[in-house]
């Protein structure tokens, strides 16, 4: 049987495949079929191949899609609200408060809308989401056509959409069982944090997502001050106390981790435990520095997150990104720590491999999912380009995004959404915005 047309091939001037890791290549396609990566070939050899659509992208380099690995979505819609304070009063005087006051299922509905479309114009292919009513962003994930991990927000006392942790997880187990044969979309277990959520609801949660193979999502030692807090209270810090419940493993994912002693770091290692670093976060809200090269040279795969928008202020993966390398080299006391290849590796396969996902997703491979990102490197301040990847990761921003797939289909193109409606969404975030600055 003759072999089926490429539904699209991709001409790019450099291709960076993030595995094997440190390798460009010059002037190769790629071809999509079906969704999926079907070739991979120096130009002469590509152009052989019939496809149903041939793109030419000179001065772009094509990458995977990046992945968030940690966020909020609808806090855009807090965006700006209580900035310049530490993360305790930001908390419990300000959002939690706010929290209580307007959200609800529109306010997440339109919230994380307006989160996805910022991402995708930044070349975000995949997020991890740990808010209130995950089925209304479930929702909001499943039309857009973005990837997400969808995790279910357990806490010891009432949120929004839940009266306690019981029902929370009642709900989260139906949505696992709506969506566990969705393309896109996982599910997976999201604890607040160790100073939020009880012994008996993290056993429950790791009997759980033994059961279903699901992942767990934690904020864990942000603070100093939340590793006193457990050491005074419990006589352990936060991280051994998880490790003593059973909750650390390849499915765990450790967001922020800025405090990390030795015994912290074996644990890491022991239990193949994934962190989750959110650079710009941290720094805005003085929580710490996550120690990346000390973690990544230990065998610790560590990911990239901007977190909310209220406290960062942007879902800016790129730009997160480049402050990670830089404040790697800071903290490393080496100017060598997390050079641009493996800044890059941590926006994408690192990410991939933090949510479970690494077989589909994360970098450009034969019969991986087709989410790629396409970055105009023609501009005035990218030149010269000696590597382009020096020259994405230090040199440029998200506005070079021109291109976007997911799964194949073209959500970004030049730089316009091609599924959402972005006046629409600007319009609804206005009106929250001015209901919620009456406050």
């Amino acid at each position: 049987m003759p072999e089926a047309p490429l539904d699209l091939l991709l001409l790019p001037t450099w291709l960076v495949p993030v595995e094997p890791a440190g390798v460009v290549l010059h002037e190769h396609g790629l071809g999509i079929r079906d969704g999926r990566i079907a070739l991979i070939a120096p130009r002469a050899e590509a152009l052989k191949h019939a496809a149903l659509e041939v793109r030419e992208l000179p001065d772009h380099l094509l990458t995977p899609g990046l992945i968030n690995a940690h966020g909020h979505a609808a806090m855009t819609l807090f965006r700006g609200l209580a900035d310049d304070l530490p993360l305790m009063t930001w908390l419990e005087q300000h959002i939690w408060p706010a929290e209580a006051k307007w959200v609800n299922e529109q306010f997440v509905q339109d919230g994380t809308e307006l989160a996805i479309a910022e991402q995708l114009k930044g070349g975000i292919t995949c997020f991890s989401d740990m808010y209130f009513f995950p089925e209304i962003a479930s929702e909001r994930v499943h039309k857009s056509g973005i990837r997400a991990q969808i995790t279910i927000p357990v806490l010891d006392f009432p949120i929004p959409g839940a009266r306690d942790a019981d029902e929370a997880l009642r709900k989260g187990l139906a949505l696992f069982d709506d969506l566990k044969h969705h393309p896109r979309l996982t599910v997976a277990f999201g604890p607040h944090a160790p100073y939020t959520v009880s012994d008996d609801k993290l056993e429950n949660i790791r009997i759980l997502a033994e059961e279903l193979d699901a992942g767990i999502h934690m904020h864990v030692q942000e603070t100093a001050f939340e590793v006193q807090q457990s050491l005074e209270q419990r006589g352990e810090r936060p991280l051994a106390r998880l490790a003593r419940l059973g909750l650390l493993g390849p499915r765990f994912q450790a967001v922020h981790m800025t405090q990390i002693d030795d015994e912290d770091l074996a644990l890491l290692v022991a239990s193949n435990t994934s962190v989750i670093h959110c650079p710009e976060s941290n720094l805005k809200l003085a929580s710490g520095f996550c120690p990346v090269e000390r973690l990544w040279q230990a065998g610790v795969n560590v990911a990239i997150g901007t977190d909310g928008a209220a406290s960062n202020n942007d879902l800016d993966l790129l730009g997160e990104t480049r402050t990670a390398a830089l404040l790697a080299k800071a903290v490393a006391g080496s100017a060598t720590a997390l050079d641009a290849h493996r800044a890059l590796r941590m926006a994408t396969l690192n990410g991939a491999r933090a949510l479970g996902l690494d077989v589909q997703v994360g970098s450009l491979e034969l019969g991986k999912a087709a989410d790629i990102v396409a970055f105009d490197l023609s501009g005035l301040a990218q030149q010269p380009v000696y590597d382009p990847v020096s020259q994405l990761i230090y040199a440029s921003n998200r506005s070079c995004v021109e291109h976007v797939w997911v799964g194949g289909k073209h959500l970004l193109d030049a730089g316009t959404l091609t599924r959402l409606d972005e006046q629409r969404i600007v319009a609804n975030a206005r009106a929250w915005g001015a209901k919620i600055a009456q406050r």
